[in-house]
Parts: structure tokens; sequence; C-alpha cells
């Protein structure tokens, strides 16, 4: 008999723990595994605005899932683009853009999610986002060269402009990243004496009426002041109207002269969903408790692609689409396939928040871990000691707390890496949303395949 092939899509924090568990906890006759993934790494998503910044290199944060030998999962480094629930096939792009049918018995969808956007006129030409390892770094290489092309300027509004940044989303994401990028150019400024450090001016705005409103309204007004203490002008109830290569608008009138718009306002489930014409919530999968997804045998989701019920908090919630619930997700999902493959009862997930962390740079923090509310000195201690204590392999532990140590004692470098030399990129240039195929496009490819076969 053939042993069942179990399918992961995604390597993210929600796949990667369920491939890690299945490992260890299924013998090898059990059945055999395959990881569908564009990069052959696990991505440390939270601590993407330190590599922006230059307080971490993208390496720290990219875990490696093939430098051990004891792991015995094939990996196809390519995207899934397309996912036939009747014929139990997922189409994948490889990285030699050959699109392949991959059959499985049992699918575990972890495909992540993708920076939201919304019909903002330019939007997506001319923003920045802030979801994976090439965005960070090339985040890094703008802003610099931002600094280096205002000093070499004779114009100045040319240089005026080059020197605003607007970061928008009032979320984890954006707060951090305005927080940690303005530490940047307030450092790399002193380097440039031609340059007046008055001009620089970092804008955060978002359409909501609170910053980070999980946070609660003490510790929301607490990373407030720390940002504007330092010179970062939070707008809220505010939005962008349009956006050009030169200016953005916003919504309540004003134009701002930049040439760097940064786009975090959320995240939606994968464009792989949308393949699979199932029932979704917000765009995630409708799953039950048991992650199942109803009325298909041996199909599981999780994770951001997933709206997995948050028991722990009843009345129709969801789980939040953060690293916290997908890690344990992921183990669930492990264990349940597990007892799927051995005709066991199926257990449903359930987790209550631990709480939450917010790094701004230096020592500079807040936190609520387990409903405590911390800010300054000890909720940095909280943060880092929480991405420390996250991150997967000890290799990564050692390399993330040296960078720290390093950049604390010996400061940044300010260099470009030569990203910029090459044509500019924007947020649709990495997230690769027009490559999923329609419900249609992939029953038509696996009913070709299936008569060439035959």
């Amino acid at each position: 008999m053939t042993r069942p092939r179990i399918l992961v899509v995604g390597a993210g924090f929600a796949g990667v723990e369920c491939v890690r568990r299945l490992e260890r906890r299924l013998a090898p006759d059990e059945a055999d595994l395959t990881l569908v993934t564009p990069f052959s790494y696990q991505l440390y998503l939270p601590l993407l605005p330190q590599v922006a910044s230059g307080v971490l290199t993208p390496q720290s944060i990219a875990l490696s899932l093939r430098r051990s030998e004891k792991y015995r999962t094939r990996i196809i480094p390519g995207g899934a683009i397309g996912v036939d629930l009747r014929s139990k096939v997922c189409v994948v792009r490889t990285i030699t853009d050959e699109i392949v049918n991959q059959p499985y018995d049992y699918i575990v969808l972890a495909p992540g999610s993708v920076t939201r956007t919304f019909d903002i006129p330019g939007l997506t030409d001319h923003a920045f986002g802030m979801k994976t390892l090439a965005e960070a770094a090339y985040i890094r290489d703008h802003v610099i060269s931002q600094l280096d092309l205002a000093d070499a300027s004779h114009d100045p509004a040319e240089r005026a402009s080059r020197l605003q940044f607007v970061v928008v989303g009032g979320g984890y994401a954006g707060t951090e990243t305005a927080a940690c990028l303005q530490r940047l150019t307030h450092a790399a400024v002193k380097r440039y004496p031609r340059l007046d450090p008055g001009l620089i001016k970092w804008h955060l705005i978002d359409i909501a009426p609170k910053l980070m409103p999980e946070l609660g309204e003490k510790l929301g007004r607490s990373a407030q002041e720390v940002l504007r203490r330092r010179g970062i002008e939070v707008s809220l109830g505010v939005s962008i109207a349009k956006a050009g290569p030169e200016e953005v608008t916003f919504t309540d009138g004003r134009v701002v002269p930049t040439r760097t718009l940064i786009w975090t306002a959320g995240v939606v489930a994968s464009p792989l969903i949308a393949t699979l014409g199932a029932e979704t919530v917000r765009g995630r999968l409708a799953v039950n408790a048991d992650m199942c997804l109803p009325g298909h045998d041996g199909v599981f989701a999780l994770g951001d692609a997933a709206a997995v019920p948050d028991e722990a908090k009843g009345d129709g919630a969801v789980c939040p689409p953060t690293a916290q619930h997908a890690l344990r997700q992921g183990r669930q999902v492990a264990d349940n396939v597990i007892a799927t493959l051995r005709n066991q009862p199926l257990r449903p997930y359930h987790h209550k928040d631990l709480g939450l962390v917010v790094d701004l740079g230096g020592t500079d923090a807040v936190s609520k871990p387990l409903g405590l509310e911390l800010h300054g000195l000890p909720a940095q201690a909280v943060a880092r000691g929480y991405h420390f204590a996250a991150l997967r392999t000890n290799v990564a532990k050692a390399r993330v707390a040296t960078n720290w140590l390093l950049n604390a004692v010996a400061g940044d470098d300010f260099v470009r890496t030569g990203f910029q030399a090459r044509k500019p990129a924007k947020l649709h240039d990495f997230e690769y949303t027009n490559a999923y195929l329609t419900p249609e496009q992939v029953r038509a490819h696996v009913e070709e395949a299936g008569r060439a076969v035959r």
C-alpha cells in the first residue's frame, strides 16, 4: 500500500510548526510529507521593522528549513496558485516558472496573508509594503538613498520632499516601522553635515481613531507620546486620497511632498483561498474549531488564511492573524492530521491570548503580558524576551541577540546594499498577487493534465 500524502502549503509560523510536529510524531512509513513554499526559510515577521532599520541583518530572521539533516519533508520551491478540492490536487508554479500538479490525500492550507490594499489612485504603483524580507531590505536601502540624494540635490524643494516619510497604518507593523526607521534617519543625518535635521519629518497616519486599540487606552496613548516626542507626526482618522511619485494627498486635504510612502494598513488572506471556491469570512477560509474545512475530508486550514473560531473568547469571535495563534494552531492541526490518519477523534483549537508586545526601538516599548501594562525599559525587556523565546532555532537566537548587542554598543553603519541600482520596485512587485488562478482555471488545468496522462 502507498503511504498517505500530506501536503502543507506555506512556510510561515503555522505551516512550519505543523510540519515539524508531523515529522516528530509520525513514523517515516506512516506518511509522505511535502511542503510548498516560495522560499526555503521561515520568516520571523514581527522583527521585519528592525531589519528595515538595520538593527538586525536579514539572515538573522530568515530561519533556514534546510539547515538540519534530520528533517525528512520534501520541499517544493514554488508558490501554490490554485487548489482543486474535488480532484485533491494543488497547482504549483515552481521557481522555474513551470506549472505542475501536486496530488495529495491530506492538505494543510497555511499560505498566510498579503498586504491589504484599497482602490486608491497610485497606491500600488508608488507605495512600499512591509510584509516580506525583500521589502524590508529594500526599504532600508531606499530610506538611506533619500538622505544621499537629498545631500546631493541643489533644489531645496526636492531636498525637502526626499526628507519627508509617510507610513500608513497605526497597527503594530506601522507603528514599529515608523518608530524604528525614524531612529535610523535621526542617527544617520548626523553624518550628513549639509543636511538640516529639522527637514526630516515622519508622518504616521491611520483611519482609526486610536493607535493600536488592542493595547488599551493607556498604553496606546503612551506609545503615541513616545512617537510625538521623537518628532513623528501622528494623524488619526486620516488616510490616503491619492499617491504620486513625488507627493501624497491625505483625505483631510493635506498634500505632503514625499518620495517615500510605506503602506502597512492591514492584511488579507492569501489569494490562494479564493481559488478553492469555498465559504469565506472576510476573505479568510471558514473552518470548524478543529480547523477542518466543512464538507471536505482531509482539508485543514489555519493561520492568517483561515477564520478559526476563537473558543477562548466565544460569541462567534475568530482568532486574530497573529504569530501567537499561528504557532499554536500549527501544532494542533498536526495533531488533528495524525488523529485523522489513526482514526482518532479531533480536538478543537483553544488558546487564551497571552498579551501583546510593541518594540519602538532603543529603550522604548509598550507591552501587555497577561494583562499587565508596561512601558519603557521593562516593556522593552518583555518584548525582546518574547521574540527571543519565540525564535525557533538556537542559531537564530544567537544571531538576533548578537545583532541587538552590537547595535546597542556600536550603532548603525548606514550602508546601502545596492538595491536602488535596479528598476525601482514597489508594493505590487514583491507579493506576486497577480500569479493566482481562478477556480475555473484551476479546474480546467487539472482536467487537461488528467486527459494528457490518459
